[in-house]
């Protein structure tokens, strides 16, 4: 029978942790970590996401700083804003929720923000840093997944992965984390012609295409670890809405040894990684030595959330 690896759990876990690593540095250092996160116009869907981040900044002790633009603003506009809050020492970690309005460069923003305080871990420098094996900033979903892979099989060493989904937001750094665990990495996409034959001999799947349920059940190799990414939302025959994932869910299931459900899979992990990133963030800023900060959050530690 597989095993469902509940996201949630892991996720209030973590930041559990989190919280007694804020307390700690706040308690010798007298600093609270802050994150600043900026919303350029009001796509429903990004409110939520934005309302829940400064919701759990709070439940952690951390401060929690939304900044509202309108869909209008200019490119310029939005990295006046991003160095404004480079410069404030009460700002440790700044995020810009994405996707912004298509008159605007992601990338240009991106690689505005100060890579100290870049806790999505996207600024050209922190990628570098995880390509060329360096500590830095990582990208939270993929390493959410990452976590949530290594709650099944602690040694991932010599495990085939399939990676479907070449995003600078999920497949490519997710590629770079699964590498330093020694696995032999797949990136698949749009182009790929074999996706079921390269799925059936993957001992790991990550999916995030943004496609709902286009990985069927039976592409699964019986064992695999399924880290489902997506989050769709379908109409049914009746008139109501669900969310699925990338991954047919049901059938997968007859498969795989473990596998994360949508939602409650990689969701919860995406935020509580944020706000890891954001503690990271605040003791480089500072240089403090935080257990926390230095051990877990190393790319070499990240299973000691299930010790």
């Amino acid at each position: 029978m597989s095993i469902i690896i509940d996201g949630k759990a892991y996720a209030a876990e973590l930041r559990g942790q989190i919280k007694a690593g804020v307390e700690e540095i706040k308690g010798k250092h007298s600093i609270t970590p802050g994150l600043a996160v900026i919303l350029v116009g009001n796509d429903p869907a990004s409110e939520v996401y934005v309302g829940n981040k400064g919701k759990m900044c709070r439940e952690v002790g951390m401060e929690a700083f939304d900044f509202r633009m309108l869909a209008d603003t200019t490119e310029s506009q939005l990295i006046a804003k991003i160095k404004e809050l480079g410069q404030d020492k009460k700002v440790n970690g700044i995020l810009v929720q994405l996707p912004l309005p298509k008159h605007i460069n992601e990338s240009a923003v991106i690689n505005a923000i100060d890579p100290l305080k870049d806790v999505d871990g996207l600024h050209a420098i922190n990628a570098g840093k995880l390509a060329t094996g360096q500590d830095g900033i990582v990208p939270c979903t993929p390493l959410g997944c990452l976590m949530l892979i290594k709650s099944v099989a602690r040694d991932l060493s010599g495990k085939n992965a399939l990676i479907i989904g070449r995003s600078n937001l999920v497949g490519k750094p997710m590629a770079q984390l699964l590498l330093r665990e020694s696995c032999t990495v797949t990136i698949s996409h749009s182009r790929t012609k074999n996706l079921p034959e390269l799925c059936r001999n993957a001992n790991i799947v990550v999916a995030a295409t943004g496609k709902p349920e286009m990985i069927k059940g039976e592409w699964i190799r019986s064992g695999a670890i399924v880290i489902d990414v997506g989050i769709n939302r379908i109409h049914l025959s009746d008139g109501s809405t669900k969310l699925v994932g990338d991954v047919a869910y049901a059938e997968a299931l007859q498969n795989a040894k473990a596998i994360t459900p949508v939602p409650g899979g990689v969701g919860p992990m995406t935020i509580a990684c944020l706000l890891a990133n954001t503690l990271k963030a605040a003791c480089l800023q500072h240089n403090i030595e935080n257990d926390l900060a230095s051990g877990f959050l190393s790319i070499s530690n990240v299973e000691q959330i299930n010790n």
